[in-house]
């Protein structure tokens, strides 16, 4: 009976996967990157990102270095400070919508692109397995994210150095910092902001299994981000606003102080993390059973 049985079943039923087919060894995070890196979008937010310190240095030129204003400083009162001082504030002035786009864009358009291209189809028929698929394109996007958010506070650094000086940091309060110390303080901070954004990117990754339109990911997931920071400016929600990803999103603030605190940031940071783990979920089951037609 088993010898019938072997001689119904036919080769391609007894063989599942090809010889030296490896699904881990399928779109390879190398190959992915390059394929990101040389893309024009990725290099025009990159300039874009890289461009912001020097507005700022021609701004303060033209305008006059910042001051006080009825006797109360802020962070952007001490810009021209500094090298640390104007990269802290070009953080500050980024935070907030700037730096949300280029993760958007890298986290919506990546899958979204694919289907757009009609390659989406082609890539799990090489077979790259869908989960294999995600993972590759997620990491990357992500990579690319935490580039950007590092690239904008080392050229400013840069810049502000050449153009106000090495020094302390000064902090509105009262007080200074040392260059090492800031330089460790802004790495804090840049490592907050990129999991404060995580939200973002998850939103963005989720739309972009949903839909074959880049543009309509990203667009969605700006604009849902600029609904949060709407929705925290309604002081009328009271502590509801606690569970906002956007009440959190300058909390690295006490960071930067001669004695850091840290539960704002504990805070929102479990807050994305939270939001952005549902999200991801949401996006591998969704297309783990998605009809891939493009």
């Amino acid at each position: 009976m088993s010898a019938a049985k072997s001689a119904a079943t036919p080769p391609w039923a007894a063989r599942a996967t090809a010889p030296g087919y490896r699904a881990g060894r399928t779109l390879p995070l190398r190959v992915e990157a390059v394929r990101q890196l040389k893309r024009r979008r990725t290099l025009l937010m990159f300039g874009v990102l890289a461009l912001l310190p020097f507005v700022l240095v021609a701004a303060f030129a033209i305008g006059g270095s910042p001051g006080a204003r009825n006797g109360a400083v802020t962070l952007m009162d001490t810009a021209t400070a500094s090298g640390a001082n104007f990269a802290a504030v070009c953080l500050f002035v980024s935070a907030g919508f700037l730096l949300v786009i280029p993760v958007a864009l890298f986290c919506g358009d990546t899958v979204a692109s694919e289907a757009s291209w009609s390659s989406l189809r082609y890539l799990l028929a090489a077979p790259v397995p869908r989960a294999r698929l995600l993972w590759s394109k997620l990491t990357v996007a992500l990579g690319l994210s935490a580039a950007a958010m590092l690239l904008l506070p080392l050229v400013a650094l840069v810049v502000g150095t050449v153009a106000y000086g090495w020094g302390p940091l000064e902090i509105p309060t009262g007080g200074t910092l040392s260059a090492g110390t800031a330089g460790q303080r802004l790495l804090i901070v840049v490592a907050y902001v990129f999991v404060s954004q995580l939200v973002t990117a998850a939103l963005a990754f989720w739309l972009s299994t949903k839909t074959d339109a880049p543009l309509g990911a990203v667009g969605g997931a700006v604009g849902l981000t600029i609904v949060g920071n709407v929705l925290d400016a309604v002081t009328a929600l009271g502590d509801w606003r606690d569970f906002l990803p956007a009440h959190w999103q300058f909390a690295w603030a006490d960071a930067i102080q001669p004695r850091p605190e840290w539960g704002g940031m504990i805070q929102g940071a479990a807050v994305s993390v939270t939001y952005a783990l549902v999200l991801f979920a949401l996006a591998f089951r969704g297309f783990a059973r998605k009809d891939v037609v493009s």
